[in-house]
């Protein structure tokens, strides 16, 4: 696993020359901030939000990856004095799905901090997360001597159609895909690594009921306190070294977890799936990415009545799906 670990970590650094520079204000990091890791591309709707989103969470600076985008979306994080920008045209999925350039980014600029990796569609649940701040977290974390925080990612949905929802830059994509799947979760843990691996949810009941041994994965490690020996192996699903995995209790407790929110399934949907098919460019060549674009979902969307209506982390907590643990 040493071998493993030198090997992506030095993957990264070689990595480090596809990325140019566009806005470098990492001088300005506040002391004990906690820091967000994002790769985009053509994500510009979305940002407005996500930035209010992780700033009333009390993230202190953004390190954001633009992936060609064409969209505007590099000239609205320009003038955002908390950002820090890279661009590359470089492929997607030879960085193994960007992996490799947030893996140097953490490896230059995370050491010693808490840093929270995730997607421009991932807005991290956490118990009190609606009266605490993330720092608040990760105090107790250290604390309690606990370096990694897991979460399940959850998918979110309308009902209907995501075409038939617009939806506005700026605004609360929960307003729109409120639903989710309170069940249907399977879990296994994964031999090499010792992490859990979990799927299951919309996508695996509607795109995947065929093959849900092919549907995505859900299981997330997207908040970590980093040092630079430390390296993601797998977008954040699981990193080295193996003990970081460990975000669950092998004992039968239940141990501080949260949730990824995922707003995928907006009215851009569509369009992104048959953008992704063609180029090829995400995991297993698209293979996700085909049978959304060829799959039809119905009047209904992914709603079904089973689905749950969001209204709180309380609320996931008492379905299962995250645990405040003994974090008071």
């Amino acid at each position: 696993m040493r071998v493993e670990r030198r090997r992506w970590q030095v993957r990264a650094i070689r990595k480090r020359r596809e990325l140019e520079v566009v806005a470098d204000r990492t001088s300005s990091v506040p002391n004990g901030a906690v820091l967000a890791f994002v790769t985009i591309r053509n994500e510009k709707p979305r940002l407005p939000y996500f930035l209010s989103y992780y700033r009333r969470l009390g993230i202190g600076h953004f390190f954001v990856v633009d992936n060609g985008s064409d969209d505007g979306g590099i000239d609205l994080l320009s003038s955002e004095p908390d950002v820090s920008i890279w661009r590359t045209e470089a492929s997607y999925r030879k960085s193994r799905f960007g992996t490799d350039w947030l893996n140097w980014l953490r490896f230059r600029h995370g050491h010693g901090r808490w840093t929270l990796t995730v997607d421009p569609d991932e807005f991290l649940i956490y118990p009190f997360c609606d009266s605490r701040p993330v720092a608040a977290l990760c105090d107790w974390l250290d604390q309690s001597g606990i370096r990694s925080f897991g979460t399940l990612l959850l998918d979110m949905y309308p009902k209907g159609q995501p075409s038939e929802h617009p939806y506005e830059p700026g605004d609360d994509p929960f307003r729109i895909a409120a639903w989710f799947d309170a069940g249907n979760y399977q879990f296994s843990k994964n031999p090499k690594y010792g992490n859990l691996w979990i799927q299951g949810g919309p996508r695996a009941r509607v795109f995947f009921e065929g093959a849900p041994e092919a549907a995505p994965s859900l299981n997330k490690i997207p908040l970590v306190r980093w040092d630079r020996r430390f390296a993601y192996v797998s977008s954040t699903h699981m990193l080295l070294p193996r003990g970081l995995n460990q975000v669950y209790d092998e004992a039968g407790g239940e141990k501080l977890s949260g949730c990824l929110l995922h707003a995928k399934f907006l009215n851009d949907f569509d369009a992104k799936a048959a953008e992704e098919t063609h180029r090829r460019e995400h995991f297993a060549r698209g293979r996700e990415y085909d049978a959304y674009h060829l799959k039809t979902q119905g009047e209904n969307g992914l709603w079904c009545e089973w689905s749950e209506r969001y209204i709180n982390w309380r609320q996931l907590e008492q379905l299962g799906l995250m645990s405040k643990g003994n974090w008071a």
